[in-house]
């Protein structure tokens, strides 16, 4: 990678950027939509108005870069302030573009997700209200892939659900730069252990929406339903029927463990990380925490999509989960 590239690579986050689809496809899958031609122009508008947040976001700390972290693109002098906020603009009105051409409600989405980004950057980041703003983004980013559909409110509680997870990596993100703060690493904790318990016991639009994969509830409701047609056929004794459907109803099923096992992977991706900070609030192990946080997301957005039964797009968003770990090894995710 050139010495240029690897620069605005720094500046965008690239691998972050691996944390922005499954926000889109989540909603999708909240809303009980499969994804389309609607759904990609979503994930491109996302893509953009993530990655304008990044440059516009290094533009704004300019001035505090310098100071914390030198290394910055901008500070360092690798990327000229004037590209980076030109990049910012260029990235806003081409994530707006994109969102237009998914629909009138989409765009009615990213408009206020991009004046999010926006206010967040230039006047909230430093105020009490800067996690909840980055709260608020990432919640519509998801509700994005459910208006492709004009079905933002099916997929108002996975928005509830991530954002919640944002506002706890943001508070532990702001002391970053100089560390010393345990409190906000144990509070990310404790939402991380409340969020991965949430997560398996939530119905999702599966069974409102026709989905693939039905929850046992509905699973049940088959059995029960071909044992009482049939018999009368074969002339079986009701209580031998029902015997002999109950086994069947209730025997475990692969997919079934999907959303356990991607909940336990979000927990394990970012306790660790975060009990770290807590013993030791040094920079160091805080942007630890942070980055452990960010990605974090992803198998978040997978167990969000495969509990409203879209287990091939929950699949999709795990896998890049390595990809972005590969990434990280190059370029600093936070």
């Amino acid at each position: 990678m050139s010495p240029r590239l690897r620069a605005w690579a720094e500046l965008l986050r690239l691998p972050a950027l691996c944390t922005v689809p499954g926000d889109v496809l989540a909603g999708a899958a909240a809303a009980g939509v499969r994804p389309g031609r609607r759904t990609l122009l979503a994930v491109g508008a996302s893509v953009c108005l993530y990655e304008a947040g990044m440059a516009l976001n290094d533009w704004a700390d300019r001035a505090e870069d310098a100071v914390d972290r030198p290394h910055r693109p901008l500070p360092s002098g690798r990327v000229r302030p004037a590209a980076a906020l030109t990049a910012a603009g260029a990235l806003t009105a081409a994530g707006l573009g994109l969102a237009a051409r998914a629909g009138r409600p989409a765009l009615t989405v990213a408009a206020p997700l991009a004046a999010t980004v926006w206010a967040y950057d230039l006047a909230l980041k430093h105020t009490p209200a800067g996690p909840a703003a980055m709260a608020a983004a990432r919640a519509l980013d998801l509700l994005l892939g459910a208006a492709t559909a004009g079905r933002t409110r099916a997929a108002l509680p996975s928005a509830a659900l991530l954002g919640a997870h944002t506002l706890a990596v943001t508070a532990v993100s702001r002391t970053e730069a100089r560390g010393g703060n345990a409190v906000a690493p144990l509070a990310a904790l404790a939402a991380t252990a409340l969020l991965a318990h949430r997560l398996p016991a939530a119905r999702g639009a599966a069974a409102t929406h026709g989905l693939p994969g039905p929850t046992p509830a509905t699973g049940t409701a088959a059995h029960a339903t071909t044992a009482r047609t049939r018999t009368p056929a074969a002339g079986a004794p009701a209580a031998r029927a029902r015997h002999a459907a109950a086994p069947a109803a209730f025997a475990p099923r692969p997919a079934d463990a999907l959303v356990p096992a991607l909940a336990a992977l979000y927990a394990l991706t970012a306790a660790r990380p975060y009990a770290h900070a807590v013993l030791n609030p040094s920079p160091q192990l805080t942007q630890r925490a942070v980055g452990a946080g960010i990605r974090a997301t992803v198998p978040l957005q997978a167990a969000l999509a495969a509990r409203s039964g879209a287990r091939a797009g929950a699949l999709l968003v795990a896998a890049l989960a390595p990809l972005g770990a590969r990434l990280a090894r190059k370029v600093s995710i936070t």
